[in-house]
């Protein structure tokens, strides 16, 4: 397989037509987001909708899951691009790999047509890597693949549909349903997919109609794709069983994306000065509102018989220091525990030396394949999911922001997405917390523990102090800076980060691709 093939006319015509499908309904959710935004502005708080109640107390199930999907107690992610990782997460003995074009990813057109192409062989189980050091090749027994696609707020500016560019979530999903639905099915698997960065029930309702129009032309039984959400915005908590039931026989659980979560409830509540958030580091899952969301998410998936996926810690182990290492894995350890007991039926991790410990864990703690019969008692109110931590900021967290936030762009910008930045695993939602919180603090006038204003002008006398204006740098360091002390606050870094990405691949003279 190359990429002429994977951009073949019949799967260009495919995605074309998933585009002019619901390219209308998606600029429709879009601007119910800016609409939804401006009221939250103007301080109205989200609460669980009065018109769905019907759904919220009524009797229901999803669909049970295919046999394959059962046992999840592990899963493990990275970018679809790297194929090294790609064979390394499918033999790293977690039950599940999901395979990123999203917050792992850079997405360089480069990467995601080699995604494509790694996901096309690892479906064969052709995929294969020979470097100087070692030959890799797939296990006879895998991980269960899935796929996540990019969100619905982003493009893909390589392909365009009469004259627009697609929406990228259409592009990801079409070109890997269309080119390896037949062969998941005929190998007693099927199309599983992790859909990012959804805000309300309608957005569910619109990737249940994408799956439906999907399956329907080519021909594909229905319900044979299943797609786990991941809850990563505070909109989308206040909705989730409403999602559940709007996906109805697609629906394959919940996920607590994390540091997603921790970035929207930063950009929703942005302009309320009660919102403002401590450092990172102590806003932990064990506190507020991150606490009250992960036992929210228990509850509505095992209600209606679905898989709660705990989240990944930023942990990962570290080479050459023993010490360090060891305060990885417990921390890694510590963070599986507490979701094993809190009730999840499985978990993330981010690196191959982190599943035998995550599966240690479950495996102690959870014998059956699932604990669906964990139902927390506590009740969880509206206001419970937005019980601001305990904390402080401090002038190294005003630091560790900028250095990282930078850093992380550089890395994202030079096409990877997925940075290992002390110690820890930094991808594209770690980087929005960190210039989130800066504007954050910039725009309510935060004050240190030392107490000193959080000023505009000191970030930018940090950004210099450390050379981020210079060198390598230099393009990130002012694209991170702007975004962090313009007045406006950028729904998405990625998107001006990507116009970046285009620049740079229009000077290789990069042509787009036009649908028939």
């Amino acid at each position: 397989m190359n990429t002429s093939q994977i951009l073949s006319r019949e799967a260009l015509d495919f995605v074309s037509a998933l585009a002019r499908e619901f390219k209308a309904r998606r600029r429709q959710i879009l601007q119910a987001r800016t609409n939804r935004q401006a009221a939250l502005d103007q301080g109205e708080l989200p609460n669980f909708l009065p018109e769905t109640a019907e759904i919220r107390n009524s009797s229901w199930s999803i669909v049970p899951p295919p046999s394959d999907l059962l046992d999840r107690r592990v899963e493990i992610t990275g970018p679809a691009s790297n194929r090294k990782m790609v064979i390394n997460a499918l033999n790293s003995r977690a039950n599940v790999y999901m395979s990123d074009s999203e917050d792992s990813e850079s997405p360089t057109w480069e990467n995601i047509l080699g995604g494509q192409l790694n996901l096309y062989d690892a479906v064969r189980r052709t995929i294969s890597l020979d470097s100087p050091k070692k030959k890799y090749r797939l296990n006879e027994r895998t991980a269960v693949l899935m796929y996540r696609p990019r969100g619905w707020h982003l493009l893909e500016r390589h392909f365009l549909v009469d004259g627009e560019p697609i929406p990228a979530a259409l592009f990801d999903f079409g070109l890997y349903f269309f080119h390896n639905v037949r062969e998941l099915l005929a190998q007693g698997t099927g199309p599983y997919f992790y859909l990012p960065k959804l805000e309300s029930h309608q957005e569910a309702r619109l990737w249940h109609d994408v799956f439906a129009f999907a399956e329907d032309r080519l021909n594909i039984p229905r319900s044979s794709i299943r797609a786990t959400v991941l809850i990563e915005t505070i909109l989308a908590a206040f909705e989730m069983e409403e999602i559940l039931w709007e996906l109805q026989e697609y629906s394959a659980g919940l996920n607590c994306g994390r540091w997603d979560y921790i970035f929207s409830f930063i950009k929703k509540f942005r302009s309320l000065p009660g919102f403002v958030l401590p450092d990172r580091a102590q806003v932990t899952m064990d506190k507020g509102f991150l606490s009250a969301y992960v036992i929210k998410l228990i509850q509505v998936c095992h209600a209606r018989g679905a898989h709660a996926i705990g989240g990944m810690s930023a942990y990962i182990p570290v080479k050459n220091d023993p010490e360090a290492n060891d305060e990885a894995f417990a921390q890694v350890r510590a963070d599986k525990e507490r979701e094993v007991q809190a009730g999840h039926d499985g978990t993330w991790v981010a690196h191959p030396g982190l599943v035998s410990i995550a599966k240690e864990i479950f495996d102690s703690k959870m014998p059956e394949a699932q604990q669906l019969h964990v139902k927390p008692s506590r009740n969880i109110g509206a206001q419970d999911l937005l019980q601001i931590p305990e904390g402080e900021i401090t002038e190294e967290g005003v630091r560790t922001n900028i250095r990282v936030g930078i850093q992380y762009l550089e890395a994202w910008l030079s096409g990877r997405g997925a940075v290992p930045i002390n110690n820890l695993m930094e991808d594209t939602a770690t980087a929005e917390i960190c210039r989130a919180q800066l504007w954050q603090w910039i725009n309510h006038g935060a004050k240190t523990s030392s107490g000193r204003t959080i000023t505009a002008d000191w970030i930018e006398d940090l950004v210099r102090s450390d050379s981020y204006l210079l060198g390598k740098y230099q393009v990130a360091g002012r694209l991170f800076l702007d975004l962090v002390v313009q007045p406006h606050f950028a729904e998405f870094l990625t998107l001006p980060a990507y116009e970046a990405v285009i620049g740079k691949e229009s000077k290789k003279d990069e042509r787009s691709l036009e649908g028939n």
